[in-house]
């Protein structure tokens, strides 16, 4: 994952003293919340035992809703740098999104019928998840990711990596080095770009001129439908619909073509897009169905957005209730990942040791850390086979199928999961 460098002013206007938040693309004035989580510390900034004395930065989670283009999005109150360049995600941990990038490159070699002559560029990298499978392929192949140890990874699998954000200046570089792709992509990172204008307008000038653009982006429709409010943090700083992204696209020479609809983090949308001035690839009709359903859900119109932050507050209800009525039955819950995502329902839950005792992850850089907000210690998975707890509560959500699976021995002991969205569901 990554994001291009923006300052302030890119987001903001100053009026004498006070300040005045704009949108990210069209700089109109933010007057309407979509919805406030209130304040929260970065989701991926793991402590140390060492440092649970230290006082920790929280920042807000206050989503607005832009009135002129209907982009939904989180002002940019923490520099990018601050956020990746050094970060504890690394996408191959994931069983199920390795094969997912698996599916991918086997998809884009045959429809556009790469070759040893190709070029792939990835931005937001990551371990070298994805393109470890263009290369294997002998497709040339490289990824740009801002953080160094994420980067040093994918470099030992053999995938060409460059450590930088990305935005029109690292384009112009890449350009003159040579690199137009035939294929450019990038899975969840167009939600992680503050200067989102920055971005795709590097993206224009990078693409070669009978290239594809692929991204895969959380849809805003399933974040609303299925109360998915985790997914608000500070590392995604735009929640996107078709209808936003495609406007976006267009004004910077770049139109969306055509669109996959994805199970892929709770529903995801994977959109292709090509210079405006082709005329090779037309529309199709699957763009032209998903947007008319966001127009038919009121994507275009602002009472659409206000709702949303009754139906998250009902959901934090819902979970304190059980996990306080288990903790009264004197059963221990414990959770099972410390996702992102995780991080941000627990610390707008007010939930920490005294509701979950312990959670678990598979990543090694997160074992003998502690979550951030809630302090509460993480363990490697064998951890429950030890402690035999009642209920495992599955923060990353996306993956229960995957996890259920992994952890089915907890039955032994008549363990349980839980889920918790888009509601609290126990899974006997």
């Amino acid at each position: 994952m990554t994001m291009t460098l923006s300052s302030e002013s890119d987001t903001q206007e100053r009026s004498g003293s006070a300040t005045t938040l704009v949108c990210s693309h069209c700089a109109e004035p933010l007057r309407h919340t979509f919805v406030d989580l209130g304040k929260s510390p970065l989701c991926e900034t793991y402590l140390r035992a060492d440092q649970l004395n230290d006082m920790e930065p929280f920042y807000p989670l206050h989503v607005r809703v832009c009135e002129k283009c209907f982009l939904v999005q989180l002002p940019e109150y923490v520099r990018p740098e601050n956020i990746f360049s050094e970060y504890a995600y690394f996408s191959s941990f994931s069983d199920s999104w390795l094969a997912h990038a698996r599916r991918y490159t086997e998809k884009m070699i045959e429809r556009l019928r790469l070759t040893g002559a190709s070029q792939v560029v990835e931005i937001a990298s990551n371990d070298g998840y994805l393109l470890q499978y263009f290369v294997a392929q002998g497709i040339p192949a490289l990824g740009i990711e801002p953080a160094a140890n994420v980067a040093a990874a994918a470099v030992k699998r053999g995938v060409k990596s460059v450590v930088r954000f990305f935005g029109r200046d690292t384009a112009r570089d890449l350009v003159a080095d040579g690199i137009r792709p035939d294929l450019l992509l990038g899975n969840n990172v167009l939600a992680h770009v503050p200067d989102i204008n920055d971005f795709v307008g590097g993206m224009k000038i990078l693409l070669g001129p009978q290239g594809v653009i692929t991204m895969e982006f959380p849809h805003l429709l399933r974040l609303i439908e299925d109360n998915q409010y985790d997914t608000i943090y500070h590392e995604h700083f735009s929640y996107l619909s078709l209808t936003a992204v495609s406007r976006i696209f267009n004004a910077h020479g770049l139109t969306v073509f055509d669109v996959d609809e994805l199970p892929t983090h709770g529903g995801s949308l994977r959109i292709y897009a090509r210079h405006s001035e082709r005329t090779d690839a037309p529309m199709t009709a699957a763009v032209e169905r998903l947007l008319a359903v966001e127009r038919e859900a009121g994507f275009l119109t602002m009472d659409f957005y206000k709702n949303f932050g009754e139906a998250v507050m009902a959901s934090k209800r819902r979970l304190l209730e059980f996990l306080i009525k288990a903790k009264d039955e004197g059963r221990t819950v414990v959770a099972y990942g410390a996702p992102g995502k995780g991080n941000t329902l627990l610390n707008y839950c007010g939930i920490r040791t005294d509701l979950i005792a312990y959670a678990v992850d598979r990543n090694p850089y997160k074992h003998g850390r502690f979550t951030p907000g809630t302090h509460i210690p993480i363990f490697p998975p064998d951890r429950i086979a030890e402690t035999r707890p009642d209920y495992v509560l599955i923060l990353p959500w996306n993956l229960k199928d995957e996890i259920m699976v992994q952890l089915a021995s907890i039955r032994e002991w008549g363990g349980q999961f839980v889920v918790p969205i888009p509601r609290v569901q126990v899974y006997p």
